[in-house]
């Protein structure tokens, strides 16, 4: 058990356990060892956690603005001071590469914590002026919130969500997937260490009946889900029921787009980080690859050559590029994807198959050519590293059929005419868009989908929206006028 934790839950300031609930199995993806056994939350310990949350974020949400953004930006330099340990506990937890998590998991969920401290006590409210009465308005937090994370970045999800809502104000039950449920403890550990009260942020882990009830509990205001399309329609109907606030960052098949003029090196990078790092399991990925007809073959050969040059292998080696699929029930879905997209007819660039390694759940980076619109591969998200480059004559015809999907996460577009550029964007339907470049979300750039890809945005100025509502105040100053 190289990752066990020192109880399965963190409820009101303590690590807490009860080894009445279900059994969560957590492994090692690069192996298929068990590193770690939790237990599925039990109702005592769900109400434990919604009681104390609900009780402690009176007195927080009452606190000056910049003592509370002290406590989180103490929990920053927590982070940063341990990041290689936290970084190798989710390599083990996640499978990802030490190489991506010591510089993209929980460094950026440290910015989002440091962020938010600084924006929290410049959230104010406006006077409105009307002759010699005015308005004026109060921006107070929601009260206790929900969140619930998605596997494929387990710390960073956590801190997402959990820095808006602390910091305004709020307390936060946090709910990991239990595939990857072993980072959000150490959060909320460092968040106390930090001087976070007691209750303000609570880790409870189970699979959807935890879930679903913490988000029917009369107690909670708001929800906030990162994971699948289904599994979103689900959440969000439950908080409906009790007219609860949400935020939804769900699913995607996101267009990259590349005309002839492009950089074409930056382009095919781009293209592989957006279908190759993280092993492809990342929601914004630019899986729908339209390309210019002048320069398919060239980009289709250059992708080839640099992608045979990854680096596959045991992901606690620095030197590793690729690390293996999250799950084996992952795997298999992805060759299910692989195998469909040959049988459709899409020709095979690279990969296409299991990654021959002796242990864990890895597959090969994989690319396929003149992909149709009407392919499965085209359609479904994979959450693999599989590719689709799809061919395009013009403007006009590839912006159609960019938009030509049920979901509206991300798109990106590479041109050497930025008119073109800024052009291409304004006419497409997705939340979170790129200029030749992908895939870079900075805390300080709004995140989020539209269609089906989601509600609300996270991060960025836009999050305040999420985590507080307003209060109108009326100010009478003279007597009041009355026809009776």
């Amino acid at each position: 058990m190289r990752a066990q934790p020192k109880a399965s839950h963190f409820v009101n300031g303590d690590y807490v356990e009860d080894t009445a609930g279900a059994a969560i199995e957590v492994v090692y993806p690069a192996t298929g060892e068990m590193i770690a056994v939790l237990h599925e939350a039990t109702p005592a310990v769900i109400e434990a956690a919604l009681s104390g949350a609900a009780a402690a974020q009176k007195a927080w949400g009452a606190t000056r603005p910049v003592e509370r953004a002290r406590i989180l930006r103490r929990a920053v330099d927590l982070i940063r001071a341990r990041n290689e340990e936290l970084s190798v506990l989710e390599t083990l937890d996640t499978g990802k590469p030490v190489q991506e998590t010591t510089v993209a998991d929980w460094p950026s969920g440290a910015d989002a914590l440091e962020y938010f401290a600084g924006l929290a006590p410049t959230v104010t409210g406006e006077t409105v002026p009307l002759g010699g009465d005015f308005v004026y308005t109060i921006r107070e937090p929601l009260g206790v919130c929900v969140g619930i994370g998605a596997w494929n970045y387990p710390s960073q999800i956590a801190c997402w969500k959990a820095a808006p809502a602390l910091s305004l104000g709020n307390a936060m039950i946090f709910k990991p997937s239990e595939v990857t449920p072993l980072g959000a403890l150490k959060l909320a550990e460092i968040l106390v260490e930090a001087g976070l009260p007691a209750g303000l942020f609570n880790v409870v882990q189970g699979r959807g009946t935890v879930g679903g009830a913490l988000v029917t509990d009369r107690r909670v205001a708001k929800v906030s889900l990162t994971g699948s399309v289904p599994t979103g329609r689900k959440v969000y109907a439950a908080a409906a029921e009790g007219i609860r606030h949400v935020t939804m960052e769900l699913g995607g098949k996101s267009p990259l787009i590349v005309f002839d003029d492009a950089d074409v090196e930056s382009a095919i990078g781009a293209a592989m980080l957006g279908n190759f790092y993280s092993t492809g399991q990342i929601c914004s990925n630019g899986t729908r690859v339209f390309v210019q007809k002048g320069i398919k073959e060239r980009f289709l050969s250059r992708l080839a050559e640099r992608t045979a040059a990854i680096r596959l292998g045991e992901p606690l080696d620095p030197e590793t590029q690729l690390g293996p699929l999250v799950s084996e029930a992952q795997l298999q879905k992805v060759l299910g994807y692989m195998q469909i997209a040959k049988a459709e007819g899409a020709r095979l660039i690279c990969g296409g198959d299991r990654a021959a390694l002796n242990t864990g759940f890895y597959v090969q980076p994989t690319a396929f050519a003149d992909v149709t619109d009407d392919m499965t591969l085209a359609r479904e998200e994979v959450f693999g590293p599989v590719m689709a480059i799809l061919d395009f004559e013009n403007e006009e015809e590839v912006i159609t059929r960019a938009n030509d999907t049920e979901f509206g996460l991300a798109a990106g577009v590479f041109t050497a005419d930025l008119a073109r550029g800024h052009r291409v964007v304004a006419q497409l339907q997705a939340g979170t868009c790129w200029i030749n470049a992908y895939n870079l979300t900075p805390v300080e750039g709004p995140f989020g989908g539209v269609k089906s890809s989601g509600v609300g945005r996270e991060n960025s100025r836009a999050a305040v929206e999420h985590y507080t509502q307003v209060k109108s105040v009326y100010v009478g100053m003279g007597p009041v006028d009355a026809p009776y």
